[in-house]
């Protein structure tokens, strides 16, 4: 009996990672559903993109009082992360506060451990009444209806509880030293439990100690149920933002990458020696689908955009299609093409490793027509977003689909792209006749 806590904790543990890293591996498995494409140039600039943007939140500020507050919730998350450790050490070893011999430095730790946890429950208190309480309109779009706005502000009640517990926790472990219990030496600075100590006042050792080990129990458990529930949330940002910064676009943002089958049907049309009526051999590749329609076209980079997603909505905010009232939203763009993927991911595994048909499609049961063809290709999504996503690269490559495999492109455009092929020009008149203007009175 003398070891059931520890055994007990190291079978929560193997359980709670295990988990985690089987959805990892169903994460990994989704991404690479993608095309292969090439992000191995410029590793100084993608390096320092990823240190900047992901590390060192500089997106994020642009906007001041959402940036700093978010700040102090990833400043806290990476730096409580350090209590996590010794929490697990404790819990397999059946130590009680092992880093404690570390003396003066391990005060300032939990000194500044308690600090931040109090300054993380202020920012999740003021991001729950933006939400809920001032309504931002950015949280209100069609897209953040049931299970998105449930998900922002489930993770909001987690990170509070989770802060809570590790106060209380710290609390009833302030009063059990005091009390000089067993198993609890002296050790850590309390700057803001100890104010919650005095609740404790008068309690014996057992009830204290029942109240601080519970504390103990739901929070390194919380924790563990945060880290598995972050597959089937938004918040999978908090990995994947590194990993998205990294591979994210280092083009200039207006540079739109050619279609390399395209381009080889160009270098086709421009060869005299080609025959253009010649079949194909007998070994060649199936020609390869002009843009997407699914999932399964897009590279994996934008599939990993698409699981990066934080649905903060700046991209939607920012844009002038939607400001002006058009359908488009970038965010449900991203949020669209995860849901169509994970629907994908789901299908794979009742399939025992295969896909099957089901019907659907990303364009159309997803995405309108109508949504793609109001983006101006503007770029302000892309340059919004905190975490380096491109919505505008998916819909372009959907644009492309529409237009050279379905022909589907709006009669303006279909109107502009027959004069540019018979005139040379947008506009419906002859070379000729262009200049004509210059004679009218």
């Amino acid at each position: 009996m003398e070891y059931l806590p520890q055994v007990l904790f190291s079978i929560l543990l193997l359980v709670g990672i295990g988990y985690f890293a089987r959805n990892v591996k169903k994460l990994s498995r989704n991404i690479k559903l993608g095309k292969d494409v090439d992000v191995s140039d410029n590793k100084p600039q993608r390096w320092t993109n990823m240190a900047k943007i992901a590390l060192g939140q500089t997106k994020m500020v642009v906007r001041p009082i959402a940036g700093f507050l978010h700040v102090i919730v990833y400043v806290g998350f990476v730096i409580i992360n350090i209590e996590v450790l010794e929490i697990i050490i404790d819990g397999i070893f059946g130590t009680h506060r092992i880093f404690a011999p570390l003396g003066a430095l391990y005060n300032v730790l939990i000194g500044s451990f308690e600090i931040l946890a109090f300054l993380v429950i202020v920012a999740v208190v003021i991001f729950w009444l933006r939400r809920n309480v001032i309504r931002i309109k950015r949280f209100l779009n069609p897209e953040m209806e049931g299970w998105p706005k449930t998900d922002g502000n489930l993770i909001l009640y987690i990170e509070l509880v989770l802060m809570l517990l590790f106060l209380t926790m710290n609390a009833a472990d302030f009063q059990l030293q005091a009390l000089n219990a067993d198993h609890y030496t002296k050790a850590g600075a309390f700057p803001v439990s100890q104010f919650i100590a005095p609740i404790f006042e008068g309690m014996s050792i057992g009830t204290l100690t029942a109240i601080e080990r519970s504390a103990w129990w739901l929070h390194i458990t919380g924790i563990l149920l945060f880290l598995n529930y972050l597959y089937y949330s938004k918040h999978l940002h908090i990995l994947l933002a590194f990993p998205n910064t990294y591979y994210g676009k280092i083009k200039p943002k207006g540079q739109l990458p050619n279609l390399e089958a395209v381009t080889q049907e160009v270098k086709l049309m421009m060869d005299p020696s080609a025959d253009p009526f010649a079949a194909p051999a007998e070994d060649a590749p199936i020609p390869e689908k002009f843009g997407a329609s699914d999932v399964t076209d897009l590279s994996w980079v934008q599939l990993l955009n698409a699981y990066t997603c934080t649905e903060c909505g700046r991209c939607t905010s920012e844009c002038p299609a939607n400001i002006t009232g058009k359908k488009l939203s970038p965010r449900k763009i991203m949020m669209d093409t995860r849901d169509r993927l994970v629907e994908v991911g789901k299908n794979i595994d009742a399939n025992k490793g295969e896909f099957v048909a089901d019907g659907k499609q990303l364009l159309g049961d997803y995405i309108t027509h109508e949504e793609l063809w109001a983006c101006t290709s503007c770029n302000a999504c892309v340059e919004a977003c905190p975490v380096s996503i491109d919505p505008l690269s998916i819909i372009m490559n959907m644009r492309q689909y529409l237009v050279m495999e379905q022909s589907a492109a709006p009669s303006d455009l279909n109107n502009m792209m027959g004069n540019i092929e018979n005139n040379g020009a947008p506009w419906p008149f002859n070379q000729q006749d262009r200049l004509n203007w210059s004679n009218e009175s």
